[in-house]
């Protein structure tokens, strides 16, 4: 569905010069400064996956996106979605992709909601029937009846939000790009967001690439997660494997009211003490290949009293911070 090999994307500026009548100078000057905003990406996501591609700020998330799209060329290197060479063939290639951009909108501020949806219908060619009954599924699983004909500048956020998503998949593409699709939303509007983008990808097959600084969105989303820095891959794989790889352990939390800061128990670290009310809160980590779980809340209860306990699987926002660290991937 989607196959970017050996994908190289340089931006080049003027070089600034510095001192007296340093942008006089600059305007001038032939030299120049190129920076690689993604460097050297292969990429393949196949029918209906939804892939969750991850990085900071800068790392080149939105670039890469831009170039499946059509919007960028690439310096070098080679991309197909569904067959088409996206800058190419932009016009083939807008008819097989939805793409939201979180931070703008593609819908017309001063239209209501509603009229904006049938322009988008007349651009795409829609049948009338079929455009009807995709806007009524779309409404109904987004709850997007109430403010249907509201002016688009008049709506917060989250309703703006659905509303793009909407504009996007009206005509059905196979492949829709996200783009911090949840950035700024409360929790109901995201729980909407997800479960609808997930429905979508059950009923239709649609194939999702997905970027977003909410861990959330991929946990719920996402079985495959790609992590770019600097314009490179980090790591291509599961979430499950992400964990094995990055974080070989688990933690258990425990409420009790001692915990002595020094205390030893084979096979277990203390890594967080912490009040709880009248006791005190505190975090084991243990690794499971060496220690059962079983077994280590057995030398827990043994070594303390305890009020109450919990296990739980390291945070995936953690282990991604802690890749983010080490710039690469264990072996």
């Amino acid at each position: 569905m989607i196959l970017a090999e050996n994908l190289v994307k340089e931006f080049t500026r003027p070089k600034r010069v510095e001192g007296r009548f340093s942008a006089l100078r600059s305007f001038f000057s032939t030299d120049t400064v190129t920076t690689c905003a993604v460097d050297d990406i292969s990429l393949r996501i196949d029918d209906g996956e939804i892939v969750g591609y991850l990085g900071p700020n800068g790392a080149g998330k939105s670039t890469t996106i831009k170039m499946l799209t059509g919007i960028l060329v690439p310096t070098a290197g080679h991309i197909e979605v569904e067959g088409i060479v996206p800058w190419k063939d932009r016009r083939a290639n807008a008819r097989s992709i939805g793409a939201v951009f979180g931070q703008r909108t593609q819908l017309w501020t001063d239209l209501p909601l509603r009229e904006s949806f049938e322009l988008i219908a007349k651009l795409y060619g829609l049948d009338p029937v079929d455009y009807r009954r995709s806007l009524e599924t779309f409404v109904d699983l987004l709850e997007m009846g109430p403010f249907l004909d509201t002016a688009v500048r008049s709506l917060s956020l989250g309703q703006r939000m659905r509303g793009d998503i909407v504009a996007a998949m009206l005509y059905r593409p196979p492949v829709l790009y996200l783009d911090e699709p949840t950035v700024g939303l409360d929790v109901v509007a995201k729980a909407r967001i997800r479960d609808f983008i997930a429905e979508q990808n059950r009923t239709e097959g649609t194939t999702v690439l997905l970027t977003t600084h909410d861990i959330a969105d991929v946990e719920q989303l996402a079985h495959r997660v790609v992590i770019i820095d600097e314009g490179r891959i980090l790591y291509d794989g599961g979430l499950d494997s992400l964990r094995a790889r990055y974080a070989p352990f688990r933690e258990i939390v425990i409420s009790a009211p001692a915990v002595p800061e020094d205390i030893d128990i084979a096979g277990l670290a203390l890594t967080r003490l912490v009040p709880a009310g009248d006791e005190l809160r505190a975090t084991f980590r243990f690794d499971p290949a060496e220690l059962p779980a079983p077994a280590a809340i057995g030398r827990l209860t043994g070594a303390l009293e305890i009020t109450d306990l919990a296990s739980r699987e390291p945070n995936v926002e953690d282990v991604i911070r802690r890749i983010y660290t080490d710039r690469g991937v264990k072996a």
